[in-house]
């Protein structure tokens, strides 16, 4: 599934039109990606949870070259499943 196909989807089972379906869904994303980029954790209960993790600067090598270079700090988003998530995929 996609985005558009949640769109679709929150169109059909809540008679939206598909210019209010796409509203709601752009604003979850925003207000999710917002969340994130200011620290914050991000839980659904029963289904997952967003959080990001931090990582310090560390010194890599080029596997091509084998060159030594500097890699900056950097923050990755993370996804956790839910127990329910998981135990309905489980089925």
């Amino acid at each position: 599934m996609n985005k558009a196909d949640l769109i679709r989807a929150l169109a059909k089972e809540n008679g939206l039109n598909k210019t209010q379906a796409k509203k709601a869904v752009e604003l979850f994303f925003d207000e999710m990606t917002e969340a994130l980029a200011s620290g914050d954790r991000v839980e659904v209960r029963g289904l997952c949870s967003f959080f990001v993790k931090e990582y310090k600067a560390y010194t890599g090598r080029n596997p091509k070259t084998g060159e030594h270079a500097q890699v900056a700090p950097k923050k990755l988003p993370f996804f956790k499943a839910g127990k329910e998530l998981k135990e309905r995929v489980d089925r």
